[in-house]
């Protein structure tokens, strides 16, 4: 007969193994399915937010189901509804796209992915979604001398959650195709059901609890009553704001760098480790000390969130936004965890967490891009997340001290905006100390009272915005789900330039008499303008180009040659046919050129066979590359459109990621000869004119087909690239290939 301390170290070990496997399966399919769509609809990091919605609705959902059934029945009634529910899934696996799903072209692709998810991965997300606040339900049925206080099974299930995340991008993704991983995980799921048949195995035969003897021992009988609305509302907030946070820095960190699992992952790790943290039964870092450290993270971070770096300096400022949002979610989720209820609400009090975490998801993927038209909603958070900081002397808070901590920001604002209207703040250096550096100053002497620092940090991030105002002639700026994109006037330059994010994706000389020459990565002293003067029109005729831009390569127009222009944002689009910021394809005959709106992958499919003598891969999101465009797959589509003597030309142009080696191991792959042109060296004259420092790669079947390119000293000819594999739709490793 099994004594009593071997049942309860068994039900320990088996309740705690089966929620961090379940835990692992919910965290494995979230970047794995992310992964799967993004042939689909391209790098945009609204992809992975999109689908972070997604599976915190679907969590939602799973602990209203694991609420309810609680309030109905027993939790030995329930574990056998349960196990009859985790068959259903079974059906759908292994988990992958449906054949003959395509993004709408030329709309908001938002609607046809949630569709898209709740067809594949709905179903088994759900099931596994309610795994933890049942086995806690459940284990407080047990007899077991901690059913009392389940809540550190919460840490046991971010454990498992942490792991996952820390595997996929680090041991799954590079070593896994996207198929095997789809049979590992139905794998998983399958253990996973005998791990919650052996759990519901253990409650069956587990004595009955008398609830009157839990309720008694607890220390306060306050915590046994049924929370407040009051009190429920600071749950919601509390999640709130961790949750829109982690979603703004995880677009904030990936625009520029790229979209894939690692750079999602990162912010989405610090947000669980945050809960195993707090949740755990001992304080592991006390909560004293992260609320006294938010204010000197947060005020660096407001004044960076206005500031352009190079690319040693964004490693950092990268460093500095994740540990920010690490700080101020431990502050979030630690006010979570000290108010935590009375057992009898476990999942109710899961329910108001997760119904927090949903809508903070909501606003910044789908509210933020309709009210704002920059990432606004990061810097709301931010705000959020210093104005709720727990205060010791609020009870004891004077009126006149409550009605400073709207004064004093307020005043601070006021002078500022001041001083830039009488100053002249157009000088980049000491403008930017009386705009950035006075609020910060001041803001710091704030920090013992929340509202007020909170406030003092919404005058920092204004006097930036401010700042910017009086840097440049900004002429427009459009959001979309594809990103924000900017017009603005460079006086120094004398140019207008189109922006991305963050990054410049072409400009136009203001001056009348050389506004139709090409500039920036296409200037003719650089690569493309060494190709141009190899080919006439008849060689030429017909030339793709992937990614629109301000339709700059539009400047190599001739009679006779036609260019088709693939973009898959229409404000782009929009951007670059308005006369009033660019000339390049107005210029044109509208018989010579056409913009085709989607995935320039998925609608260079329609093109005719071998139509093309040109086709330049030029796409971006912000800075960062579209992983799909440069794949086994990818390649194979352009090639069937690329006449028998034309020219694949990519631009890797990259401050982060060194794709030489990637684009090298294609070309091999395929049989293609490739050369090499950083281009990074520009002289002072071209500079000057406009040219910006850029690296292309082209491709061809035959060495001849590049005429007299390989002769050229700038140009390299690659051979068999080593230690670097081709890129696939089901394989990729961003992380190779970073610029460290």
């Amino acid at each position: 007969m099994i004594s009593s301390f071997s049942r309860h170290r068994l039900l320990m070990v088996s309740y705690t193994a089966t929620i961090l496997l379940s835990a692992l399966l919910l965290f494995l399919v979230q970047p794995m399915f992310a992964r799967m769509v993004l042939p689909l609809l391209g790098g945009t990091p609204a992809v992975w937010n999109t689908c972070m919605v997604f599976f915190q609705a679907t969590l939602l959902l799973g602990y209203l189901y694991a609420h309810v059934t609680t309030k109905w029945l027993s939790p030995k009634y329930q574990a056998v509804v349960h196990l009859c529910v985790m068959f259903l899934p079974i059906l759908l696996l292994p988990i992958a796209v449906p054949a003959n799903w395509q993004p709408p072209s030329g709309g908001n692709p938002v609607l046809w992915l949630l569709a898209l998810l709740s067809v594949s991965v709905g179903l088994p997300f759900f099931v596994i979604a309610t795994t933890n606040p049942l086995l806690q339900t459940w284990f407080s049925a047990t007899g077991h001398p901690a059913c009392k206080d389940p809540y550190f099974l919460y840490a046991a299930s971010n454990v498992g959650s942490l792991l996952a995340l820390v595997s996929y991008p680090l041991l799954l993704e590079p070593a896994l195709r996207l198929a095997t991983q789809g049979w590992l995980w139905s794998a998983g799921y399958g253990l996973l059901v005998l791990a919650m048949l052996g759990s519901a195995i253990l409650l069956w035969r587990s004595p009955a609890v008398v609830a009157s003897e839990s309720v008694a021992d607890e220390a306060s009988a306050r915590v046994a009553e049924r929370p407040a609305w009051r009190r429920r509302l600071k749950w919601v907030l509390w999640a709130f704001i961790p949750s829109s946070l982690m979603l703004g820095v995880t677009t904030h960190v990936s625009t520029d760098v790229a979209s894939f699992p690692l750079l999602w992952i990162i912010p989405l790790t610090l947000y669980l480790l945050t809960f195993i943290l707090v949740f755990a039964r001992r304080e592991i870092v006390p909560q004293s000390m992260v609320i006294r450290l938010l204010p000197w993270l947060a005020i660096p971070l407001a004044i960076s969130m206005n500031a352009t770096a190079s690319r040693e300096a964004v490693w950092l400022l990268i460093g500095l936004n994740l540990m920010t949002f690490f700080v101020a979610s431990m502050v979030c989720h630690g006010q979570l965890a000290k108010d935590r209820p009375h057992t009898k609400y476990l999942t109710e009090f899961y329910l108001w967490m997760s119904f927090g975490g949903v809508l903070g998801g909501i606003f910044n993927a789908m509210v933020a891009p309709l009210l704002f038209d920059r990432i606004y909603e990061y810097s709301f958070a931010l705000v959020l997340a210093c104005l709720v900081i727990p205060c010791k002397a609020a009870s004891r808070q004077e009126r006149t001290a409550r009605v400073l901590d709207f004064v004093l920001p307020s005043l601070l604002v006021a002078v500022i905006a001041g001083l830039a209207c009488v100053l002249d703040l157009g000088n980049s250096g000491w403008g930017r100390v009386v705009l950035l550096g006075i609020p910060a100053m001041v803001s710091f002497t704030f920090a013992e009272r929340p509202v007020r620092f909170g406030l003092g940090v919404a005058a920092i991030l204004l006097s930036g915005m401010l700042f910017n105002l009086f840097q440049g002639e900004e002429l427009y700026a459009e959001r979309s789900f594809f990103g924000v994109n900017r017009v603005a006037t460079d006086s120094e330059q004398e140019v207008r330039k189109i922006f991305h994010g963050t990054t410049a994706h072409g400009w136009q000389a203001l001056d009348a008499a050389r506004d139709h020459e090409p500039m920036a990565y296409y200037h003719r002293g650089g690569p493309i303008g060494a190709l141009f003067q190899q080919y006439d029109v008849d060689e030429a005729k017909r030339i793709a180009v992937v990614g629109l831009g301000c339709g700059g390569l539009a400047a190599y127009h001739e009679p006779d040659r036609h260019f088709t222009f693939y973009e898959i944002d229409p404000v782009v689009k929009r951007i670059a046919e308005n006369r009033s910021f660019f000339t390049f394809l107005s210029a044109l005959p509208v018989a010579d050129y056409e913009v085709v709106l989607g995935d320039g992958r998925l609608t260079m499919q329609e093109a005719p066979e071998h139509g093309y003598d040109l086709i330049f891969m030029d796409a971006f999101s912000s800075d960062a590359i579209p992983v799909h465009l440069v794949t086994r797959e990818a390649v194979q589509i352009y090639l069937s459109k690329l006449s028998a003597e034309g020219v694949l030309v990519f631009n890797i142009t990259n401050r982060f990621v060194d794709l030489e080696q990637v684009v090298a191991a294609l070309a091999e792959d395929a049989d293609l000869v490739c050369l090499s042109c950083p281009g990074t060296d520009i002289s002072q004259v071209e500079s000057k004119n406009g040219g910006a420092a850029c690296h292309f790669m082209m491709l061809a079947r035959d060495l001849d087909h590049l005429r007299d390119l390989p002769s050229d000293p700038r140009w390299k000819l690659l051979g068999k690239p080593t230690g670097v594999e081709p890129w696939t739709d089901d394989f990729s490793n961003v992380v190779k290939v970073l610029k460290w």
